[in-house]
């Protein structure tokens, strides 16, 4: 069983750990980010981000911290607008009162395809202290396989939102292509990149990532897509998992899943499972949209009852508090 750190959030989805412990969390629904005292449970909303339109699977969702958050104060957030998804990045001052500590959002890239469907939404920096985003093809399954689209990729890119010099293609963001709807990034004790990926009918699965290389859809969903493609590590079917936040934790990745309303181990050994995977807390909290890890040995869950998709309970939504072995 999981520890209820706190509840009664809305919407959540994204989440960054400050340096002190506490959790930023973001609202898909509400635009806005919330601090939860990870001592207490106290919530207390930091401020709202402007421009975001929310609807369908749209919103507020990804939360990324600077590398230099110590000095710059940035937070970075992936937002759905109008017109696209677009990164951002809002300074965060704890001096100014509570409601009102986020500063006008510098983008730092705009265009990513929107839709009611498939919006990606997962950023985070990697060991090389660039930025990574996972993105969705918005329901139009063409972009995956299109290098100039923005859809259907996992992006790599500076602080500044320009391509990482050392990008497979010269000048573009593209790290990775051939993907259906990315909301899980994580990095192993190696420095190896892993991705969790929605599946469509059949299966979800869990990607190691490689620069430049293509994991199929829509023309593969799970393995045997042929040679032009890289398989999946694991996979699930759709109903088990349904991914969307990955964490590297005591050497496995753990698995959030939505329709599987379960969390999933995968125990490493290099780029392969060493073991089965196997299934945590099967439909005791419902539907988890974010795992990130917490201090010794334990990991912080996010549920996401509350999306339009769940049953929302008395307390929902919750971030729990579960210790791993």
């Amino acid at each position: 069983m999981a520890d209820t750190l706190t509840e009664g959030l809305k919407s959540p989805w994204g989440a960054a750990a400050l340096p002190d412990g506490d959790l930023l969390i973001s609202s898909r629904d509400e635009a806005t980010i919330t601090r939860v005292d990870t001592e207490t449970g106290r919530k207390t909303e930091i401020g709202s981000v402007p421009g975001v339109s929310s609807g369908g699977e749209g919103g507020l969702m990804g939360l990324a911290l600077s590398p230099s958050f110590a000095s710059d104060r940035q937070v970075y957030a992936y937002f759905t607008t109008g017109s696209d998804n677009r990164i951002a990045r809002l300074r965060f001052d704890e001096r100014a009162p509570a409601g009102r500590q986020l500063g006008a959002p510098d983008t730092v890239l705009r265009g990513i395809p929107k839709g009611g469907i498939h919006n990606g939404g997962r950023i985070a920096f990697g060991p090389d202290g660039m930025l990574y985003a996972g993105t969705g093809e918005a329901g139009e399954t063409g972009l995956s396989q299109d290098p100039k689209s923005l859809g259907g990729k996992i992006l790599r890119m500076t602080q500044e939102g320009r391509p990482a010099p050392d990008n497979p293609d010269s000048g573009s963001l593209v790290y990775s292509l051939g993907h259906r709807n990315v909301q899980g990034l994580a990095w192993d004790a190696e420095g190896r990149l892993w991705a969790a990926e929605f599946g469509q009918n059949t299966w979800d699965e869990l990607n190691l990532i490689e620069p430049g290389k293509n994991y199929g859809w829509p023309e593969a969903e799970g393995k045997g897509g042929g040679p032009r493609f890289v398989d999946p590590v694991a996979q699930w079917r759709t109903e088990e998992a349904s991914p969307s936040g990955i964490a590297y934790a005591r050497g496995s990745i753990w698995m959030a899943g939505l329709r599987g309303e379960r969390l999933w181990r995968i125990p490493l050994d290099g780029p392969e499972p060493v073991a089965r995977p196997e299934a945590f807390l099967t439909e005791k909290y419902g539907r988890l949209r974010t795992v990130l890890p917490a201090e010794a040995s334990g990991l912080w869950l996010i549920t996401s009852e509350t999306d339009g998709r769940g049953s929302p309970g008395g307390g929902d939504d919750r971030v729990l508090r579960l210790e791993v072995t």
